[in-house]
């Protein structure tokens, strides 16, 4: 096989996923999108701007450099400031009441859904949308209500100003009315599982290149090691420490491809984001040990760790927002078995949109070809584990969670693309089926769930017939 063979070999993503994955993602951005004080800092730098340009039409008109529209509010300036005070007294009673209900909306989250569903609300454009507005019309009218200034040669009055001012008013009146609607509508069960299933399809889209095969050739692919890449590894390399503690958030993939094809050397990852990292732990180990040093310094820069995770390079923590609800609903205290079955429904929606997705995609390499970058590779395996173990372990002797839990596994099988992949599903399917058969005393309970299990192991039977039968099989 000659190298460009080889490289093309190890190209275990699609060059679009690739390039796509070695961009520098977004993580300052999800991490400014998670405040409060964002948008409600540009809405005051917009009222600023907007104060200067109305500002500066008053000052022309008032010089008679220019009419004004005749919609514009005339009046004196007591009557412009009487207007102007009445809106920001209003404006900031109403930015109280917003506070207000927010902080409820956080607390009812923290309580019913898990204090890692708070972050959600947070970066909820419409509560930060809603803020921001209000906060800037408070600014607007209180710069316009400074402006109005008395003059030997008679008052200055700002009309334009006053008349935007009112104008803000009135859009205020329909954000008000659409954050009652937004809040009331959000805190529901219904709408937080499928918003946390909205961002599990956008972080697989992101994370995972969809598989442009047919039904069989979504085994795994080489792993495209050349034998002067598995000599180096067998060699001893040199392990990189992390400095601190806490959940892997972001790694720089394309800086640290850079970085060891500068340095000539090759570095294998030794977690994922959304693992916790232990400082002074292997964080990575480089080949040759020369290189580590260097490779250090671009790890720190290219590794991002912090208190909590989040959905950057991590869909698993979407898959975990969801099973958290699931057990808070089957806990003895909250025993709410339908909320179960709809996070199950999800769960089985994020898991069939991976099951057609591309895993395996651990080795990245240079411009020249050569392999720089070694991932800890995503499991599928671990995935299902993350989605089913906590919720089959709560739901033991509850048949009508069980039943969803297998049918949920027939519809994910029927989304496979590999025999391992149905080989991961029927071990679950066949832990569920063990703890029904120890904790569900009722024959009929029992004989429905026996007779959904049999159809699961009918059809991934049938897959893999077909997979056998493909003529692109490969043993």
């Amino acid at each position: 096989m000659t190298e460009p063979e080889q490289a093309s070999v190890g190209q275990r993503l699609p060059d679009q996923a690739r390039q796509r994955k070695l961009r520098l993602p977004s993580w300052r951005r999800e991490a400014l999108r998670t405040t409060f004080w964002v948008v409600p800092t540009l809405a005051i730098v917009v009222a600023f701007l907007l104060f200067a340009i109305t500002y500066e039409v008053d000052l022309a008109a008032s010089h008679h450099h220019l009419t004004l529209p005749w919609w514009v509010r005339t009046g004196s300036a007591d009557a412009g400031r009487q207007v102007l005070i009445a809106i920001a007294a209003a404006i900031i009673t109403t930015i109280g009441v917003v506070f207000s209900i927010t902080i409820l909306a956080l607390t009812l989250a923290s309580q019913q859904f898990g204090p890692r569903m708070m972050r959600n609300f947070i970066r909820d454009l419409g509560n930060q949308m809603t803020l921001g507005i209000f906060v800037g019309t408070f600014v607007y009218s209180v710069l316009a209500l400074g402006s109005i200034t008395g003059l030997p040669s008679g008052d200055f009055v700002p009309h334009l100003s006053i008349t935007v001012a009112e104008a803000m008013l009135l859009v205020d009146l329909v954000v008000l009315i659409y954050f009652i609607h937004h809040i009331a509508k959000s805190i529901q069960l219904p709408e937080v599982i499928a918003g946390i299933a909205r961002d599990l399809d956008r972080a697989i889209a992101a994370e995972f290149p969809e598989r442009h095969s047919a039904l069989g050739q979504g085994r795994h692919s080489p792993s495209g090691y050349t034998a002067e890449l598995v000599d180096m590894l067998e060699k001893p390399g040199a392990e990189v420490t992390a400095r601190q503690s806490g959940y892997l958030q972001f790694v720089g993939y394309g800086q640290l491809v850079e970085i060891a094809e500068a340095s000539d050397a090759v570095i294998r990852l030794a977690h994922r984001p959304g693992h916790f990292v232990v400082a002074h732990r292997p964080l990575a180990t480089v080949w040759p040990a020369g290189a580590a040093k260097r490779v250090a310094a671009a790890l720190e820069q290219a590794h991002v760790t912090g208190p909590h995770r989040t959905l950057t390079q991590d869909p698993v923590f979407a898959i975990d927002q969801l099973v958290e609800i699931a057990i808070r609903a089957l806990s003895p205290a909250v025993n709410d078995t339908f909320t179960a079955l709809t996070c199950i429904d999800w769960l089985s929606a994020g898991l069939s949109e991976i099951s057609a997705r591309v895993l395996e995609e651990g080795v990245y390499r240079d411009r020249s070809g050569h392999v720089r970058l070694i991932e800890f590779d995503p499991s599928y395996g671990r995935m299902v584990d993350r989605a089913f173990d906590k919720v089959r372990q709560a739901a033991r002797a509850m048949p009508a969670v069980i039943i969803r839990m297998i049918d949920a596994l027939a519809h994910i099988t029927e989304n496979t693309t590999s025999d391992r992949q149905r080989a991961v599903l029927l071990r679950q399917a066949e832990m569920i089926l063990r703890g029904a058969e120890e904790e569900v005393p009722e024959p009929h309970d029992m004989d429905v769930i026996r007779l959904r299990f049999d159809r699961l192991v009918r059809a991934a039977t049938t897959l893999d017939d077909r997979l056998l039968a493909s003529p692109r099989h490969v043993d």
